[in-house]
């Protein structure tokens, strides 16, 4: 059997493929919600994008209380990398929307297009993914944490203990996922 290539569809999901099967118990309202939801989240991954290109262009955009607008003329002004990762292990890594350290300021601002509230724990885990790949203590440095949504900015600047257990955390979960790794291929 000679099978169609389809080359244009390698590395795509349909919203009505196999892997998301749910889709075949929807009604038509659940069908169009949960359409609609994929359809915002497509939008925030491009309007990540285009946040980031004007941040690495240092394109800054007109001066507004838009979300958008914040946040890229603060990345810009604050002299910020967009989209760069932060590792521990192969178990937990991530991707600050923008971060940068200076004068031993942490700052991490992180964009969110969607409606549905945003949590600073994203952020601090960022905060201690930086301090673990980079060896900084952080009763060491001062962290700045900023999430811009719905035309807002909620600032926080977390004590060195809150991201001091979020460290620990990681270290221990990481041992566990470890072990747990290993003793698979163990009968």
């Amino acid at each position: 059997m000679n099978f169609n290539r389809h080359s244009d569809l390698e590395g795509r999901h349909a919203f009505l493929g196999a892997s998301k099967y749910h889709w075949l118990n929807y009604n038509n309202d659940k069908l169009l919600e949960a359409y609609s939801n994929h359809r915002a989240t497509e939008q925030g991954t491009m309007l990540h994008d285009f946040a980031a290109r004007c941040i690495i262009l240092g394109q800054k955009l007109p001066r507004s209380k838009k979300t958008l607008n914040m946040y890229v003329n603060d990345a810009i002004g604050f002299k910020m990398t967009p989209e760069q990762p932060l590792y521990y292990s192969e178990f937990c890594f991530g991707t600050a929307d923008t971060i940068c350290f200076r004068n031993n300021i942490l700052r991490i601002h992180d964009y969110k297009s969607g409606k549905t509230p945003a949590h600073m724990e994203q952020l601090m885990i960022y905060a201690a993914l930086f301090c673990l790949e980079y060896h900084i203590k952080p009763e060491d440095i001062s962290i700045y944490l900023r999430l811009y949504q719905n035309d807002e900015i909620l600032v926080y600047e977390p004590t060195p203990e809150e991201i001091t257990k979020i460290m620990n955390k990681i270290v221990s979960d990481d041992k566990v996922l470890n072990k747990y790794e290993s003793a698979k291929g163990v009968i």
